[in-house]
């Protein structure tokens, strides 16, 4: 059974995670949660070990326990041949573990810069390229597009019109995701590994480089679904034209012509999900109407 965590409520997340690791010997008496959103990170200070610990994010999934051994294995695979990634942890076994009917996994915490200053957008194309490269040599099993598909289909099936969501909102986007279908869950495009959640909020700016965490949604599919979240996240972020053209520069296309599927369908999934999370957890009430809204723009141009 999977234990669902209100949102704001870290205590357990923090609770459960210093559990397992001080059952492995991990000595984390000043652990402390570092992030909060659909998951929870806790710095187990004073050892260098970052756990994740699922608090919103493992409902999607049937198997909970495969989705993150997939997570695990393609971060082992980065680390090991030296690509831009957070490392799984060499403290303890990564996982995935469960505990009291939370599922987490543990990652090296890498010392970075927690300004609000954007990375430079040369060095972010560059890496998401590098680690393109990297991943594109993974042979393991991993879910595809369609798989996501599948995932924003299910989360529209569980949404309720309410006073922010009408029933002709969820209308428009299950006709979105249907319009949308062809071009990019089923697109007859190249494929490869994938991080599958490309967003600045997802590279940290460790130094000598950036390196690239939260390997949740690995998945197979064409380098444009990982380029155009890129894009998106930088212009949700209110990051110049001239930001987002030097970091597709640097990474070396697709071009913003041939990404406009896929931003939008970055738009509908970001609209579906926080739609989803805030009426199944009593979340993010100004997030999921404010989601809603920019959705709403993006489809008027």
């Amino acid at each position: 059974m999977l234990f669902v965590i209100r949102s704001g409520d870290t205590s357990v997340p923090l609770a459960t995670a210093r559990a397992v690791a001080v059952a492995h010997g991990v000595e984390c008496d000043d652990a402390v949660v570092i992030a909060s959103g659909s998951n929870v990170l806790v710095h187990l200070k004073p050892a260098p070990l970052v756990a994740r610990v699922m608090v919103g994010t493992a409902v999607l999934h049937d198997d909970v326990s495969t989705w993150l051994q997939r997570e695990v294995a393609v971060g082992v695979f980065v680390a090991e041949r030296g690509g831009p990634i957070v490392p799984p942890s060499d403290l303890l076994p990564p996982g995935p573990y469960q505990h009291d009917g939370i599922w987490m996994t543990f990652w090296t915490f890498v010392p970075h810069d927690l300004s609000d200053v954007p990375p430079d957008a040369r060095e972010v194309g560059r890496s998401l390229r590098e680690l393109h490269r990297v991943l594109a040599d993974f042979s393991g099993e991993l879910g595809s597009l369609a798989g996501v598909r599948n995932d924003i289909e299910r989360q529209l099936a569980e949404v309720r019109p309410c006073s922010w969501l009408s029933a002709l909102d969820i209308d428009l986007l299950r006709y979105e995701l249907q319009r949308l279908t062809p071009a990019v869950f089923e697109t007859c495009l190249p494929t490869q590994p994938l991080h599958g959640d490309v967003s600045l909020s997802n590279v940290l700016c460790s130094r000598p480089r950036l390196l690239w965490n939260d390997l949740e949604d690995v998945c197979a599919g064409p380098i444009r679904w990982d380029v155009a979240g890129l894009v998106t996240s930088a212009r949700a972020r209110e990051r110049s034209d001239k930001y987002v053209d030097e970091m597709l520069s640097a990474y070396g296309g697709p071009g913003l012509d041939d990404l406009d599927a896929f931003v939008a369908a970055h738009g509908l999934y970001a609209a579906v999900w926080q739609t989803f999370d805030v009426q199944r957890r009593s979340c993010a009430r100004t997030t999921a109407p404010r989601g809603l809204a920019q959705w709403r723009e993006q489809l008027v141009h």
